[in-house]
């Protein structure tokens, strides 16, 4: 009987399902079909069975259908923030449509992380003019790989400080997946994201929403009257957001996808 080569599609998988990976087979597929040499692939499952995640190992992840480039130490897009794509891109083909203006719809693609949302809705609806922001160096290293080809800017800093000052009271739409899992709740996380991801793009303090409140507050300053905030929450969170919404200004309701377990709080300037 052949020995069976220790690079094999079965073998792969074994190693992946014992060291507890759910999508075992998908996950081999794609680590056998990346490219890799013999001793580059032995190490890249080595890294997946250690808990590195596939999209640092592969270098992108998929998002609305398009890969997303994505390093080690950047948050990877969840497949549950395309409903955030979604109904943003739904809000700009009807903003597309009424303008007045000559001007493309302005998006801000805020904590941008890899810069998915704002690359997701660059080829959705073109013509757009895409403004991506982030705190994090590396975030923003990674955002420019995606958006720059696109056409769009990537801006390093806090929230609203990073964005140049002429966009203020004249952005059609805010996309903004900040982060918003509670402090007490980091360590029950997976460890792929606890472990490789910064704590900067999960953590939302004691409640979620320290980052979420911090957006909320200045949004109508930098929204154009008819312009939205989009904000991607969880369920229970989502009543809070839309309460700081109000405060803030902005007239708020709720996007659910049970396909997506998503959730979107978006709040518009009257």
């Amino acid at each position: 009987m052949p020995v069976q080569s220790p690079l094999s599609r079965p073998a792969v998988i074994g190693r992946l399902r014992a060291a507890g990976c759910v999508f075992a087979e998908g996950e081999a597929d794609l680590l056998l079909s990346a490219g890799l040499g013999p001793d580059e692939l032995t190490v890249a499952v080595q890294r997946r069975v250690d808990g590195f995640p596939l999209e640092h190992i592969l270098g992108w992840a998929e998002f609305c259908g398009l890969r997303i480039r994505v390093e080690p130490g950047v948050f990877v897009p969840r497949r549950r923030t395309e409903l955030l794509v979604r109904e943003a891109a739904a809000l700009l083909g009807v903003a597309s449509v009424e303008a007045l203006s000559p001007t493309p719809p302005v998006v801000v693609d805020l904590c941008c992380g890899s810069g998915a949302v704002g690359t997701g809705l660059a080829v959705l609806v073109p013509g757009l003019e895409v403004h991506a922001s982030d705190v994090d160096p590396a975030a923003v290293r990674c955002a420019r790989l995606n958006l720059l080809p696109l056409g769009g800017a990537v801006h390093e800093g806090d929230l609203y400080s990073a964005l140049p000052a002429r966009l203020r009271g004249d952005v059609d739409v805010l996309a903004v997946n900040a982060p918003y899992v509670p402090t007490a709740s980091i360590g029950s996380m997976p460890h792929e994201a606890r472990v490789h991801e910064p704590r900067v793009s999960l953590d939302g303090g004691p409640d979620g929403l320290d980052i979420q409140r911090r957006v909320i507050a200045e949004a109508a300053a930098w929204l154009r009257p008819g312009g939205h905030l989009l904000i991607e929450t969880s369920r229970r969170q989502a009543p809070l957001t839309g309460a700081a919404m109000v405060r803030g200004g902005l007239s708020p309701r709720t996007a659910v996808s049970a396909e997506l377990d998503a959730t979107v709080v978006i709040g518009e300037r009257f």
